[in-house]
């Protein structure tokens, strides 16, 4: 949780920013796999088109 500490400061749980990491790391590979996976099946669809 983000909360105003005394002076001004920020403060945040090192567990919820461990966590919040993890979960856009795991986003940015999630989308990198599936871009793969989208390339590789429309290059899939390009070569079955050009052998009819």
């Amino acid at each position: 949780m983000v909360g105003i500490g005394p002076g001004g400061r920020f403060l945040e749980s090192s567990m919820s920013v461990r966590l919040s990491f993890q979960e856009f790391a795991m986003a940015d590979v999630a989308f990198v796999v599936i871009t793969l996976a989208v390339f590789a099946l429309v290059a899939l669809a390009v070569r079955g088109v050009t052998k009819l």
